[in-house]
């Protein structure tokens, strides 16, 4: 069985106006920003589909049958629920930096919170699940990123370039220990500035990005774009820690527990385990909580690893991630390459990103499902196998979404 979804567009501020209404067939520019189209089960936005007579979320359609939908594996290692969630994501403008937690720390600062009564919807919550939240962020469009700490020698090199009396005494633990811990210190200095002197102190450094035309242009370029943005924002600096990374189509990052990150522009398909744990750093108007950040973060500096799809065979390229929750895969065929046999190990959702394609359950006399471009599916884990078919001239895409259990 092979099933189209209907998916929700989040209206994030930072979202494109153009990127996911052309993606979808629809008019664009869009009255008002469109941020992600979400396809899974998640609880705050399911997809949804027909069975029947009836239109049902698919979250009520996997808690109803959850062996059917998930199969047993999937059920023993992460319960009777869709464990992941896959986005179209498209930024216009920045998102916050952010970090998310491990598994553990995700549990236990829960489990706090749920102790001293926090609501899981108040402005001031940490945890709101149990889960942790790595992800997988793969370029449809060129797409900039800030990924994990830079080289700590680098990173001197840059606040040398810029000669700013006014940063010296919240980068100088780096100075002392050009290491992780050294990064750690700076970056609490930095995050608990003194109200009384953030503003000029970000000021004076964006001044200076304005002036640089060296080696880290790039970096401070993103750095006075973020200042106009969100002025007097602390984040503006400590963004200048981390790596600027520009991913090419079909490039990936991937981001596990601790990593620091913003992304600042482009289209992509992101998958992630599905948690709505995020700890932020600045570059937003949301609650910001430096200590519980702090707990989470990991300080090791270097560059961040680009991922490239590898080969399984002539037709499937998957992005390698150590997640037991998502596996990301790409689907390329044309016409000329007939039908393209897929074995179903778990519950899938397939996104076509090039179409037309047809879809069809292994099942006889299954009748096939036309996926145009923009469009998803749902395969449950009972379908066991299913074909795919260009039915026109050209080249199909498809993202296929399972999990990542051997």
């Amino acid at each position: 069985m092979v099933e189209r979804l209907s998916c929700t567009v989040m209206p994030y501020a930072w979202g494109s106006r153009t990127a996911i209404a052309e993606l979808t067939g629809r008019p664009a520019p869009t009255a008002g920003p469109e941020a992600e189209l979400w396809m899974g089960a998640h609880p705050v936005a399911p997809s949804r589909l027909r069975r029947g007579d009836r239109e049902e979320s698919l979250a009520e359609i996997v808690a109803r049958d959850p062996d059917r939908e998930l199969g047993a594996e999937v059920r023993a290692a992460f319960g009777d629920r869709l464990p992941f969630l896959l986005k179209v994501l498209a930024a216009e403008e920045p998102l916050s930096i952010q970090a998310h937690p491990t598994t553990d720390q995700a549990r236990a600062g829960f489990d706090d919170e749920e102790r001293r009564g926090v609501p899981r919807d108040a402005a001031t919550r940490n945890y709101r699940d149990a889960s942790h939240k790595p992800e997988l962020l793969c370029a449809l469009t060129p797409f900039y990123a800030l990924c994990g700490f830079r080289r700590a020698a680098d990173t001197l090199r840059l606040f040398d370039a810029l000669d700013v009396e006014e940063i010296a005494p919240y980068i100088a633990p780096l100075r002392s220990a050009p290491d992780p811990s050294g990064l750690g210190a700076a970056f609490r200095a930095l995050m608990t500035m003194p109200d009384a002197a953030r503003a000029h102190v970000v000021s004076t450094v964006v001044a200076a990005c304005e002036k640089h035309a060296g080696v880290f242009v790039n970096e401070c370029g993103w750095a006075v774009r973020l200042s106009q943005l969100y002025p007097g924002d602390v984040g503006v600096v400590s963004a200048l820690l981390l790596n600027l990374v520009r991913l090419a189509p079909g490039e990936a990052i991937y981001l596990g527990a601790g990593n620091l990150h913003a992304y600042l522009g482009g289209v992509g398909v992101e998958i992630m385990a599905s948690s709505d744990n995020v700890l932020r750093g600045g570059l937003t108007k949301k609650h910001v909580d430096v200590p519980e950040l702090m707990k989470v973060l990991d300080f090791a500096d270097g560059p961040i690893e680009i991922l490239r799809a590898r080969p399984l065979d002539a037709h499937e390229s998957v992005y390698d991630t150590p997640a037991a929750e998502f596996r990301l895969s790409r689907i390329t065929l044309s016409s000329d390459d007939g039908r393209v046999e897929r074995v179903v190990r778990g519950p899938e959702v397939v996104l076509c990103t090039d179409g037309p394609v047809t879809l069809r359950g292994n099942a006889g006399g299954a009748p096939g499902l036309p996926l145009g471009r923009g469009s998803s599916a749902f395969i449950p884990a009972c379908t066991g196998g299913y074909t795919v078919e260009r039915p026109i001239p050209g080249t199909g895409n498809l993202y296929r979404a399972t999990v990542n259990l051997t």
